[in-house]
């Protein structure tokens, strides 16, 4: 069975850090994934993607400059690094990826990803 599984939320204050691990289990292979996060009584947005291959990254502008994600070598692990955080970045943040060597890699083209993980809390407080 293939899935992706979320780890590393958490609650902090404003200004502070938190790092966000996602693995693929029992894939292996080129994919595009990345993190969405949704806030209470609002829709679910894209953060940040990458595909695992060319390490080619997109991130939403909201967090651009802030947020970092990046891939081990394998390609079945990526992490978000979130720092400079901010209550607004509040919310549950999932895990998606698109497995079978997807041709294009983007938070557009992850929105529709092949799998989605449990998601992981993040609270920023003020």
């Amino acid at each position: 069975e293939i899935k992706v599984v979320e780890s590393g939320g958490g609650s902090v204050q404003a200004g502070g850090s938190l790092r966000l691990t996602c693995r693929a289990v029992g894939y292996y292979g080129t994919s595009c994934m990345g993190w969405f996060r949704q806030a209470p009584g609002k829709e679910r947005e894209g953060v940040a993607s990458i595909r695992t291959r060319s390490g080619t990254t997109d991130y939403a502008a909201s967090v651009k400059g802030r947020f970092a994600i990046s891939r081990d070598k394998a390609e079945t692990t990526v992490y978000l690094e979130m720092n400079s955080l901010k209550p607004e970045d509040t919310g549950t943040y999932y895990c998606a990826m698109r497995s079978g060597w997807p041709p294009y890699c983007d938070l557009n083209a992850l929105a529709t990803p092949t799998y989605w993980g449990q998601g992981t809390q993040v609270t920023v407080s003020s």
